[in-house]
């Protein structure tokens, strides 16, 4: 079956660095379970640095969480409860990075850790921005595909609000 599918966005290469099969679940708007605590407490984070007048930025292929611009460098911030999915976290800031760039607005990013109240400066290099090629032709094949992936247990499954959905029959 084929899907019409938007260009990948940063939620997309979130998942796609924790997941595949929970990338695949989103693309096909299979909801997680919406009582998860981790949903709850994302749609806080959302709410809360949305009511403090620090309003995300949509540039098309995501939502930028804020920017802000000091000494003349345009930052671009993510904010995250914790820095337990660094990595993911800082591909879904250097993919903002890299769309900006495209645009012909150069950046540097900055995640901000919440709970752990700090932040790490991020910047796109030649090696990311490889990666992140690599990585969006990845998701446009994984999002094609008919059914989702088989379920891999890792580290992230206990947290995850597919868990249910994935691991049910164990």
């Amino acid at each position: 079956m084929d899907h019409y599918r938007l260009p990948v966005t940063g939620t997309d290469i979130w998942y796609y660095f924790i997941c595949r099969r929970e990338l695949w679940l989103m693309a096909h708007k299979i909801a997680p379970n919406q009582e998860d605590e981790n949903v709850e407490i994302g749609r806080f984070l959302q709410d809360y640095y949305g009511t403090r007048g620090k309003e995300e930025v949509d540039i098309g292929s995501g939502k930028i969480d804020r920017i802000k611009k000091v000494k003349g460098q345009l930052i671009v911030q993510e904010i995250k409860k914790s820095s337990k999915y660094r990595e993911s976290s800082r591909f879904q800031l250097l993919f903002y990075l890299y769309e900006l760039e495209k645009m012909g607005v150069q950046a540097v990013g900055e995640l901000t850790f919440s709970e752990e109240r700090r932040k790490e400066k991020v910047e796109l290099t030649e090696k990311d921005r490889q990666h992140l090629i690599e990585a969006i032709e990845d998701i446009s094949e994984i999002v094609k595909e008919s059914v989702p992936s088989a379920p891999k247990k890792t580290k992230f499954c206990r947290q995850c609000a597919y868990r249910e959905y994935c691991w049910a029959g164990e």
